[in-house]
């Protein structure tokens, strides 16, 4: 009998804390909170690539933190739809020297822009990336889901980086005239 009775108390209880967390689950937010954004997660960790229609010269590569991901960004000024190609791999290495790249991290994310890193008729950089070094000017201490980048050099019109991410999370590439945009979630769900 008392088994009963304890399972209807736990049972009674239940209701209870469930009826208060529905009643609450649909109240507005406290003045002077904001609400959780949504968050996309429908971009895939599968490679992703387009083609260039032509490009010129890799001028700066930058970052960025965002409420849902982490973002890197290749500026290639008199670009015109820059090709790229990003994908995980399981180890970085340099092109064409098959350098192997340390890279830390939970997954790697390699990314490939067309777009040259060094002027060949002017005979120097227009990115000051060194093979196997931290990007020039990119700190990415704090982000979310950024671990470390390296760069891997220019070859045959291509320019070859890679970013170290906290674990092989979802991610989408924005082509435009000047730049290419990456941006890796913060998670699979929102």
């Amino acid at each position: 009998m008392r088994r009963i009775g304890a399972a209807l108390a736990v049972l009674a209880l239940a209701g209870a804390t469930l009826g208060t967390a529905a009643s609450t689950a649909g109240a507005a937010p406290a003045e002077g909170s904001r609400a959780a954004a949504a968050c996309p997660t429908g971009w895939g960790s599968g490679a992703k690539g387009g083609a260039a229609i032509g490009a010129d010269h890799l001028e700066d590569i930058r970052t960025g933190q965002h409420e849902c991901y982490d973002r890197i960004v290749f500026d290639v000024p008199g670009g015109d739809q820059i090709g790229y190609h990003v994908q995980y791999v399981d180890r970085f290495y340099a092109d064409p020297s098959g350098e192997y790249i340390p890279v830390a991290g939970g997954a790697i994310l390699e990314i490939r822009v067309g777009a040259w890193s060094y002027d060949l008729e002017a005979g120097v950089p227009t990115y000051p990336g060194e093979v196997g070094k931290r990007l020039p000017s990119v700190n990415i201490s704090g982000y979310r889901t950024f671990r470390d980048t390296r760069f891997g050099g220019t070859f045959e019109g291509q320019t070859q980086v890679a970013v170290g991410v906290r674990a092989r999370l979802p991610f989408r590439v924005i082509q435009l005239d000047d730049r290419v945009v990456v941006d890796v979630a913060h998670s699979w769900t929102s």
